[in-house]
């Protein structure tokens, strides 16, 4: 059976080979593989060096275990969709005949050729999602796709990557991280993914409540409590414990528009469960 231990360690080798995990794994696991203490030991060794006059400190903090400092990568490199591989041979064909559409429906429909709507609505069944799933965000087509077709494999994969992208590029995080507004960007467009599809992503609420306790209320501060502002309904005693208090402890210590703005953002938050609680109880009431 699926034993707590032997998911997450699936989750594990899912993170970085997706492809060769085909079973459905539940959204969250519990983590086996953290350092609990990692962030603290590296947070004071880093004040310690500081004021010492000794160079910063060159380990990454990553979400709770000291790792090296993350990989330069050139920002939005993964947010373009890339050719499909499985679909190489279709791209040369249309490229010969000069054709737009593939009428065959046992051909897949390759995303990079996705223009219109109505091409979204004659291929939506024949639809093969690009290997990066990053690219999806800033696709409103594709985003349509994944609020009609509701696959689970689909936001399971989105989860996993943006996961990742978060942990490894996390400003406060990661010591001396040179790309901020980099990160900041990246932060902007998952919210405003999130605002399209009208719902927050799993893997930013997890972000969120990691990190949080960790974040000293001014790096990409207006981007946070956006993303604070998404996070799903759960349980109260999780929301209080991982988002209220650690807000609390920098709304006493902060200026009068930090307040306001996570006033703000915590208005938006009731807004958006109370919109979703509406949409639950008309689904319900229709049924």
């Amino acid at each position: 059976g699926m034993q707590s231990h032997l998911q997450a360690l699936l989750s594990l080798y899912k993170l970085f080979c997706p492809e060769q995990v085909t079973i459905t794994l539940p959204g969250k696991v519990k983590t086996y593989f953290k350092n609990s203490e990692g962030p603290w030991k590296a947070a004071i060794a880093a004040v310690r060096q500081r004021n010492q006059g000794i160079s910063p400190l060159s380990q990454a903090v990553l979400l709770g275990t000291s790792q090296p400092q993350s990989r330069k990568r050139k920002w939005n490199a993964q947010l373009v969709i890339p050719a499909s591989s499985t679909n190489t041979n279709n791209l040369e064909q249309d490229r010969e005949k000069n054709c737009v559409y593939l009428y065959s429906t046992n051909e897949s429909f390759p995303v990079e050729q996705l223009r219109t709507f109505p091409q979204l609505l004659q291929n939506i069944h024949r639809l093969e999602f690009p290997s990066q799933m990053g690219s999806v965000l800033t696709n409103p087509l594709l985003l349509h796709y994944m609020n009609c077709v509701k696959d689970e494999s689909i936001y399971l994969r989105l989860y996993y990557w943006m996961g990742q992208m978060l942990q490894e590029e996390c400003t406060w995080c990661v010591v001396d991280n040179p790309c901020e507004e980099g990160f900041k960007s990246f932060l902007q467009t998952v919210y405003k993914a999130e605002c399209f599809l009208q719902e927050g992503f799993s893997a930013c609420e997890e972000f969120l409540y990691k990190t949080l306790p960790l974040w000293d209320g001014f790096c990409c501060r207006s981007e946070i409590l956006r993303l604070v502002s998404w996070i799903p309904p759960s349980n109260s005693s999780d929301i209080k414990t991982y988002l209220y208090d650690p807000l609390a402890q920098l709304f006493f210590t902060s200026s009068i528009y930090f307040k306001c703005s996570v006033i703000e953002s915590l208005t938006e938050l009731l807004q958006n469960w109370l919109n979703c609680n509406v949409i639950q109880v008309d689904s319900e009431f229709s049924s």
